[in-house]
């Protein structure tokens, strides 16, 4: 059986966290590093916080980075 590889484009954009109420994936808002002055405040703000996915994308990120 071969090792299992990680996707990198995935690991670079989703955090990991696990603990012993279950896996949390976390993922940086998109839209973030320019053009926000035109945004609206509510927009900007929402921006600042991370998205946590859902458990169908949860499934796919987790498949392709086995080792994290």
């Amino acid at each position: 059986m071969p090792k299992l590889k990680t996707n990198k484009a995935i690991a670079k954009r989703f955090l990991v966290k696990r603990s012993k109420k279950g896996v949390k994936i976390m993922k940086r808002t998109d839209g973030q590093d320019h053009f926000n002055a035109r945004e609206t405040g509510k927009v900007r703000r929402n921006k600042r916080s991370d998205g946590i996915m859902t458990n169908t994308v949860k499934q796919t990120i987790l498949r392709a980075m086995p080792y994290a």
